[in-house]
């Protein structure tokens, strides 16, 4: 599979806190409580539905964390709320997982993104653990390349994928573990590069998770310009 080696494109969004899928086990001891939560007084929008206690962040990229464990055998599971904390970072909180155990172990991760095509697949990975399925990479029937640049797999399948070393990892209050990764290499595969060589969304056709219903929608439509469409009003102001 042939790579190109692109700028980091915002691909993922600035949500900051990921809440991994999959199976939950219980947090480390060693963390400290929760702190008291202030109790607010919910007042009602009007001329809207109101809920509650309830949030939908959108859009969430479903990416896809692959790591080692020890022994080198390869996982991956699936993620949502995570997002791009920089130019080349990547942040997200992850509760106790294999993932998070392998993280800790290698400080080294491969992101790679959900899409139309694998989302059977990628799903698979959000619900089963590796804790109960060790070989569940294979059972997918994905394959894997070591990664050149960090201590991490890179599953072929998926066809843009990022390199990362963890530069910040800590334990918090809230029972997880927050991460924080520099992305040191981006690959894509050639299918998915506009004529220009960038990376073509509506060729990857990554899918979002859509937390009102659970569910997986594609995104690809070009609807704007970044730092151009909004330009028409500013000329409008200045007249």
């Amino acid at each position: 599979m042939k790579k190109s080696i692109q700028k980091i494109s915002l691909l993922l969004t600035c949500t900051l806190l990921v809440v991994a899928c999959g199976n939950k086990e219980q947090g480390n001891e060693n963390v400290n409580e929760n702190p008291q939560k202030e109790t607010i007084e919910v007042k009602q929008v009007e001329g809207r539905k109101n809920f509650a206690g309830e949030a939908v962040i959108t859009p969430l990229p479903a990416i896809m964390i692959a790591t080692w464990d020890k022994d080198e055998n390869p996982d991956v599971m699936m993620a949502a709320w995570g997002g791009q904390c920089g130019p080349k970072h990547i942040c997200f909180n992850l509760s106790e997982h294999k993932t998070t155990e392998n993280i800790r172990l290698k400080k080294a991760f491969t992101v790679s993104f959900a899409t139309k095509d694998d989302v059977a697949q990628s799903d698979y990975f959000g619900i089963v653990s590796a804790n109960d399925a060790p070989d569940k990479v294979k059972k997918a029937g994905f394959t894997i390349t070591k990664s050149p640049n960090v201590d991490a797999p890179i599953i072929n399948e998926y066809k843009l994928t990022l390199e990362c070393k963890v530069v910040e990892i800590e334990e918090t209050s809230l029972k997880e573990t927050r991460v924080v990764g520099e992305v040191v290499n981006m690959s894509a595969d050639e299918s998915i590069l506009n004529e220009e060589g960038k990376i073509d969304l509506s060729k990857l056709q990554p899918v979002v998770f859509d937390s009102s219903e659970n569910a997986y929608r594609v995104v690809g439509e070009k609807v704007g310009t970044a730092w151009g469409s909004g330009k028409a009003i500013q000329d409008r102001e200045v007249k």
